[in-house]
């Protein structure tokens, strides 16, 4: 069969996707992955058969031409009792006022439209051309869903983080439905709805959640849904990488990564932790008696005024080739992180909510024993001295390893990207194609 992969042009939502991908190609399968021009690098060294399509202008730039004046005041009147834009947790009835709900939506819509609009008429003229017999498509990138509903065939949803978004959404549904008839609107149905309009097809709630939702995260921390799932094992890439030497062997003294994802490359904006709060983990921790090693862009790295003898500064490091030499990881809850210590079994600390699902990711950590987690709804929270009292906690109380190990054995038993390949097939069933 043809399988069609759309990602927004976003590396780390691309790469998540690329087991899965050379899975099918490896089953026999065609695979095509396309996205925007600026991920067609990216797309060449994975291997994989890339289609660029859409403008060749940064996402970022797109995102942060949203965040006007009117915009942020209102988010900033809203972060007083949490963010829906930020953090997609929130799943309390009293908090979940039609007021926020529909200006999260309508923001919500504004954002999928930067993300994917640019992408969806070349996508679609593809598939044409092309005639897919599945889309599979990450989260965020709602081309996929329209292109795969213009040109008729099934489609599966891919995600990685728990799904908050989906969740959030019956939230909005439920919440519209108590709304007087005139006043209920859809910001995000009505976006789908315009794209469905313009190829013919209808719109319908599989466009928003995937026919199937392809899950990487572990089954033990799922949200409950109604909309069938396929569990997946995250399987590790980060892209071409090489080893580095001080990584070819055991440390010395006990190793902790922090990371903080790659999207400090991209975007000041997206900065999980501020420099100043990064300079006051490394004071606080200069005196432990560890390997500490932590990875920042160099235009970061010059910000640091003070770094210890114990700590190495690296630009990357691909995950999978040091966590399992950690006997901790810093993170700010990005899932490549999180995946490969519980890959490892290795006790994990999170720093803040900069990813949607962290407010239930976070304590679903704690509940397993294998980390903690420090919100940070204050910045007193980021304190130094915080940080290192919950480092020293992992490193010292034997508990969170064994947390670490109970998960690392579920993540081995969850389905491999060559077991999923068998139910897509099912999913899919080709038709014959005319020689």
């Amino acid at each position: 069969m043809r399988v069609l992969f759309a990602c927004i042009p976003w590396r780390t939502h691309f790469q998540q996707t690329v087991p899965l991908a050379w899975a099918l190609q490896a089953a026999g399968h065609e695979v095509r992955v396309a996205s925007g021009p600026e991920l067609a690098d990216a797309m060449a060294a994975s291997g994989l058969t890339a289609v660029c399509v859409g403008s060749d202008e940064p996402v970022v730039d797109k995102l942060d031409a949203l965040l006007d004046e009117e915009v942020l005041k209102k988010v900033e009147e809203l972060q007083e009792r949490g963010d829906l834009l930020v953090d997609l947790s929130e799943n309390r009835e009293e908090e979940l006022t039609w007021e926020r709900l529909r200006w999260g939506y309508r923001m919500t819509r504004r954002t999928q439209a930067a993300m994917n609009d640019a992408m969806v008429e070349e996508l679609v003229e593809y598939g044409r051309w092309w005639q897919p017999d599945l889309v599979v498509w990450d989260w965020m990138s709602s081309a996929g869903a329209i292109a795969a509903t213009a040109l008729g065939v099934p489609h599966a949803r891919i995600g990685t983080e728990l799904d908050v978004v989906g969740r959030m959404r019956r939230h909005y549904l439920r919440v519209r439905a108590q709304q007087p008839a005139a006043d209920r609107e859809d910001p995000l149905g009505d976006w789908l709805r315009e794209w469905a309009d313009k190829y013919g097809a209808e719109f319908g709630e599989e466009m928003v959640t995937g026919q199937v939702q392809i899950e990487q995260m572990l089954g033990s921390m799922r949200l409950e849904s109604d909309v069938p799932h396929l569990p997946m094992r995250f399987l590790p890439y980060h892209g071409p990488s090489s080893v580095p030497r001080w990584a070819r062997q055991d440390p010395s003294k006990p190793r902790v990564l922090t990371t903080f994802g790659l999207s400090l490359e991209q975007s000041d904006r997206h900065q999980a932790l501020p420099m100043e709060q990064v300079q006051g983990m490394l004071d606080a921790v200069a005196d432990l008696d560890i390997e500490l090693v932590v990875t920042l862009p160099e235009r970061f790295r010059k910000e640091l005024v003070r770094v210890s003898g114990h700590t190495r500064l690296v630009e990357f490091v691909p995950l999978n080739a040091v966590i399992g030499s950690c006997a901790a990881v810093i993170h700010h809850g990005g899932v490549p992180a999180f995946m490969e210590a519980v890959a490892h079994g290795v006790p994990q600390l999170i720093l803040g909510r900069a990813v949607p699902d962290m407010g239930e990711r976070g304590p679903r950590l704690e509940r397993a024993g294998a980390g903690l987690w420090i919100p940070g709804d204050t910045p007193q929270e980021f304190d130094g001295d915080r940080i290192r009292a919950a480092l020293v906690r992992l490193l010292d109380e034997p508990g969170f390893r064994e947390g670490a190990g109970r998960l690392r054995e579920e993540f081995l038993a969850q389905p491999s990207p060559s077991d999923v390949v068998r139910e897509l097939e099912r999913l899919a069933d080709p038709k014959p194609r005319a020689q």
